[in-house]
């Protein structure tokens, strides 16, 4: 977890330290593997096997973690799901931009994403499929906002605490390129085109979605087959600058 772990003396008694001793498991789960031994996350946690035994319990209650009753290890549970999709389906964003999602997949011919920065992840909110045949898909994807071209725009943008948790969760690669001088470069960008570290997948243009206090609370990308074509860019480029503007005007008035 970005951060650093809770650690027994740090957290104290009480409600506010429960909650967060809770969270940090939670985050944890959704780091590793899909089911976790108990002894793992105790450590990995800093937090002592009793404790951990006893948050997962009433997260398991609460259908927020799972056990698994043959190897009783524990992975994230489906209220987290519910919940997760009632946040969204409240997020003013993705109501500004529904009326040009679509149209936009229709003009650029290529699938269309929604993103935004949470903890230095880019969490894919919404998608519009194009006509580009990946070897798979993927529905619910979170990865590193140092990894794509619209996690760089969101990340360089955002506050300091989130550009070094964005820092923690990159690989050294992706790392080692985000320095002080790139990470202004990417935050005064109209766009950013990137290729994907895998040659079977398609590049990736973003622009930044801007409300109407000035903070860029998403961005919105597509794909392209290449991102050294310039002209395929700056179309994409084109098209999802005005959506994004018109969309951020709609959040304005909101």
């Amino acid at each position: 977890m970005a951060g650093g772990r809770a650690s027994e003396g740090s957290v104290g008694r009480g409600g506010l330290g429960t909650v967060r001793n809770a969270v940090v498991l939670l985050d944890l789960l959704g780091e590793g593997p899909a089911l976790q031994h108990l002894t793992d996350l105790a450590e990995r946690s800093q937090m002592s096997i009793p404790t951990v035994h006893r948050l997962l319990r009433s997260l398991v209650l609460a259908d927020l973690v799972v056990q698994d009753p043959q190897s009783s290890r524990y992975g994230l549970g489906p209220e987290l799901t519910r919940l997760s999709n009632h946040y969204l389906s409240r997020l003013p964003l993705l109501g500004a931009l529904s009326p040009y999602l679509s149209q936009l997949r229709d003009q650029l011919g290529h699938t269309v994403h929604v993103q935004i920065l949470v903890h230095g992840e880019v969490i894919y909110v919404d998608r519009v499929d194009g006509a580009e045949r990946d070897p798979y898909r993927e529905t619910h994807r979170v990865g590193s906002a140092l990894s794509c071209a619209g996690g760089r725009i969101l990340a360089a943008r955002a506050s300091d605490d989130e550009w070094r948790q964005a820092l923690e969760r990159a690989t050294p690669e992706d790392r080692a390129l985000a320095t002080d001088s790139e990470r202004e470069r990417w935050a005064s960008l109209e766009h950013l085109a990137l290729a994907s570290v895998d040659p079977t997948l398609s590049a990736e243009v973003a622009v930044g979605l801007v409300d109407g206090q000035g903070a860029t609370v998403a961005a919105l990308a597509a794909s392209v087959p290449d991102a050294a074509d310039a002209e395929a860019v700056t179309e994409a480029a084109v098209h999802l600058g005005r959506a994004a503007r018109a969309a951020g005007r709609t959040l304005g008035h909101a």
